[in-house]
């Protein structure tokens, strides 16, 4: 009979491949990242995120890693049964404060507090971040299409009116309503502009990019899997108001609380799965998410001022801001 665990694909450091060019490619993205912020802030007075600048809101809650987790679950962070306390902040990608209207790739950034490291980028901290968006890969997937969606970003989303970048994305948003039906996706951008304007907490959130997972490699997913959650899964909201997502989140946690499962999906093959190019999608009839973990929101007050300007304005997010046995990979 075989064994379970030699379906997944264990870490080792020749994982990775050094891309053709990359040191030139991630130099050039930065550049742009830094006249993109310098941009931003001449245009607010105040310094932003190079990404994820607008927060919808910030919450306490706590992560339960799961008992009994088979032996490739049982890694790194989730290696026994544990309860962290965790902060979130809901996000959209572009690196400006744009109206909701503007469609975007949404972000869930956990912070999980009370790791014991040593922490990557920040060896006397006791945190651990996952960042993820609401798809499950990321269209510009290796760094020299990264590049090219970076100084498009550049020229277009910061220089554009708003007004104008609003229409564009309700018109490809509305072209790829169609196209989908038949199975294209005209429009993938890094900014997820084509998205439908849905619930953010309906969402269910990816890594989209593989991170370590202790002795193996995997992504990770959030799902919402609370009966007060359910009903959000896929519903139409609308974004007249340009901080919807900010009055849905508060509205919500003034009065329910909300689950949502942690699960990790592992490579079980590098030629399908691969780790350098994050907008090939993992099968997940090869390899499905399991779970291995759930966050508990309770109800509370998701954006009072000093609640603002603690997660926006005090916290940073950070895929390097991890233990070894997750960092990212590719």
């Amino acid at each position: 009979m075989p064994n379970p665990l030699e379906q997944y694909i264990r870490y080792s450091d020749d994982v990775e491949v050094k891309q053709p060019d990359e040191d030139r490619l991630i130099h050039d993205t930065l550049n742009s990242v830094a006249r993109m912020g310098q941009k931003v802030f001449d245009k607010h007075r105040h310094a932003m995120r190079g990404a994820h600048a607008k927060g919808h809101g910030g919450l306490k809650g706590e992560l339960k890693i799961y008992d009994n987790l088979p032996a490739p679950l049982a890694q790194g962070l989730f290696r026994e049964p544990r309860t962290y306390p965790v902060m979130i902040r809901f996000s959209t990608a572009p690196g400006d404060i744009m109206p909701d209207g503007m469609s975007s790739f949404r972000g869930m950034a956990i912070k999980v507090i009370g790791v014991e490291g040593p922490i990557s980028s920040e060896p006397d901290a006791l945190t651990q971040d996952f960042l993820m968006i609401n798809r499950p890969v990321f269209p510009a997937g290796n760094v020299a299409r990264y590049l090219n969606e970076q100084l498009l970003q550049e020229k277009v989303v910061v220089s554009a009116p708003e007004e104008a970048q609003q229409l564009l994305t309700t018109a490809l948003r509305t072209v790829n309503a169609v196209t989908e039906k038949v199975g294209i996706d005209l429009y993938p951008t890094a900014l997820g502009i084509t998205l439908p304007e849905t619930h953010i907490l309906g969402e269910t959130y990816y890594t989209t990019a593989a991170l370590r997972y202790g002795d193996y490699i995997a992504k990770v997913s959030a799902v919402p899997v609370s009966p007060s959650l359910q009903p959000l899964i896929g519903k139409t909201v609308k974004t007249d108001d340009p901080s919807v997502l900010r009055d849905l989140i508060v509205e919500f946690f003034r009065q329910q609380p909300a689950e949502y499962e942690l699960r990790a999906q592992l490579c079980t093959n590098l030629e399908t799965m691969p780790i350098e190019d994050a907008s090939i999608p993992w099968s997940e009839q090869e390899s499905p998410y399991q779970a291995i973990a759930k966050i508990t929101i309770p109800v509370q007050e998701a954006y009072s001022p000093a609640r603002r300007v603690y997660v926006d304005e005090v916290l940073s997010f950070n895929a390097w801001h991890c233990i070894a046995e997750h960092r990212p990979l590719g």
